[in-house]
């Protein structure tokens, strides 16, 4: 542990571990105030030979800079790097718990309406997340949505478009997965995966093997069965038809769904209760 992180945070106990970083909870040694520290092991990315997984190194940090700071997006407080490790002092936060029960379409709105908020500004700053699922979606202790782990992000211009195979297959574009150039929009495409699991309690492309997966992401037959679909709205229905439409020119960006989610009027009528102060 690098230190100048040891000098300007007291570190505590592990809260995650991925396959080439770890979570622990630190504190300020000046003020007390409470965060996470996800370190980086740059031997063990190095080690791996993968240059994706190298390029990430960097991408996460120099994207949460890029896009800080925002309500709804995991901030970057501090950086240190050392021979072996990088270390980012972010936001603590904590996983959901949507994504395993069925949502109701009032709540669904309410996490939908903060994700959108974030994802409309990393387009806005020229940013795409490229790994959208729930696992990426965090809340901190005042129950804000924070959008997290940007190291599949990219960077675009106006007009151009990105390539590369990144993301997780349930929730990845299927122009993306198809291997062709896409744009910002494949992150629509993942957020209306989010909110159709959350109405749902399950996922909308579903198959018995990565294989069958790919395939049922590719043919987009987007189906709502009448047992768990018959209490939700038709706008929310007409919704995720926008944000999971395979004809990209069609698709919803997310700004236009920003704009649909204001018009539920269960969403005008909820502002005032869990929304107050999140619309912003």
């Amino acid at each position: 542990m690098s230190e100048y992180l040891q000098r300007d945070y007291v570190v505590s106990e592990e809260i995650g571990r991925g396959r080439f970083g770890t979570v622990y909870r630190c504190s300020s040694a000046d003020s007390g105030e409470s965060y996470a520290v996800k370190s980086m092991d740059k031997v063990a990315i190095s080690a791996g030979g993968d240059s994706l997984d190298a390029q990430c190194l960097v991408t996460e940090a120099k994207i949460i800079q890029l896009l800080s700071p925002h309500p709804h997006i995991v901030n970057l407080h501090k950086l240190y790097e050392d021979e072996t490790h990088l270390h980012m002092v972010l936001d603590l936060c904590y996983e959901p718990t949507f994504h395993h029960h069925v949502t109701p379409e009032r709540e669904a709105a309410s996490v939908m309406w903060q994700l959108m908020k974030a994802v409309a500004h990393c387009h806005l700053r020229g940013g795409a997340h490229r790994d959208i699922k729930p696992d990426n979606i965090l809340f901190d202790e005042e129950n804000r949505l924070k959008l997290a782990d940007f190291g599949s992000a990219d960077t675009f211009k106006e007009g151009e478009a990105m390539r590369g195979v990144v993301g997780t297959p349930h929730y990845v574009a299927p122009e993306v997965l198809a291997g062709r150039d896409y744009n910002e929009k494949a992150d629509v495409w993942s957020c209306g995966v989010v909110l159709y699991q959350m109405l749902a309690g399950f996922l909308p492309f579903e198959g018995d093997s990565p294989v069958a997966v790919f395939e049922a992401v590719l043919r987009s037959s987007l189906r709502f069965p009448t047992r768990v679909f018959s209490s939700v709205s038709p706008a929310a229905k007409d919704l995720l038809r926008r944000m999971l439409c395979r004809d990209v020119s069609r698709r919803f960006s997310a700004e236009q769904v920003l704009s649909k989610i204001l018009a539920f009027k269960y969403l005008v009528h909820y502002r005032n209760y869990s929304l107050k102060g999140l619309l912003i």
